[in-house]
């Protein structure tokens, strides 16, 4: 058995296999990837910031699912955005 932190509610718990999220929250850290993915196929060139304002996310969990590996960087362009 290991013992694990959910990266969202931060709840102690102990499982068979090594886990990121509790089972309370693994459905909410499924939706909000697959929101995530969606918003990018849509937007592709969006950064960390974008995703977390449009989606009603914190940038930072974004951030996560990067570090996790489950989203990969790409070389976007920059567009000049008139005042």
């Amino acid at each position: 058995m290991y013992t694990n932190v959910c990266k969202h509610c931060y709840k102690v718990f102990k499982s068979r296999i090594r886990t990121l999220t509790c089972n309370d929250c693994r459905q909410k850290d499924e939706d909000h990837f697959d929101d995530i993915e969606i918003y990018l196929k849509e937007y592709p060139n969006s950064n960390a910031l974008q995703v977390s304002e449009a989606l009603g996310i914190t940038a930072y969990e974004v951030l996560k699912y990067l570090h996790e590996g489950r989203l990969n960087v790409s070389r976007g362009r920059f567009e000049q955005i008139d005042d």
